[in-house]
């Protein structure tokens, strides 16, 4: 769902890949989500895809949903350390987890989608910070 919401800002300067943890290689994306993105209008074409060594080179930052996730990452790619954040912890600059409505109803979806939406935003803006700084 993150990854949808960035990419349907369409911002130039920002390319966005999505990976999991323990995600299936090829998978959609839950049919509430997809729901849920079709209800916002945004456009989205998922297949899951489990994060390699490969997509952490590739990326200025990694995002992780929880502090867990970030922990993992953290601990599978040291090289990255400092590049790993959770979204609310950069967004915000506090690190909570977003909302995880796996296995949830429709509405746990509507609200998660609706938490990150209103983190990028604040996302992207410490992004365009972060950029100008270097």
């Amino acid at each position: 769902m993150a990854e949808a919401i960035l990419r349907a800002k369409q911002i130039d300067s920002i390319e966005v890949r999505s990976a999991g943890i323990f995600a299936m290689e090829g998978g959609e994306a839950s049919h509430h989500t997809q729901a849920v993105l079709d209800e916002m209008g945004i456009p989205h074409n998922h297949r899951s895809h489990s994060v390699t060594q490969a997509d952490v080179h590739w990326a200025d930052y990694v995002f992780a949903m929880t502090a867990a996730h970030k922990a993992m990452l953290m601990e599978q790619f040291p090289f990255a350390m400092d590049r790993i954040f959770t979204v609310k912890e950069f967004a915000t600059g506090m690190g909570l987890n977003v909302s995880d409505p796996f296995g949830g109803s429709i509405e746990m979806y509507r609200e998660t989608f609706q938490e990150l939406n209103a983190l990028m935003e604040p996302l992207i803006a410490n992004l365009d910070r972060q950029t100008q700084g270097s």
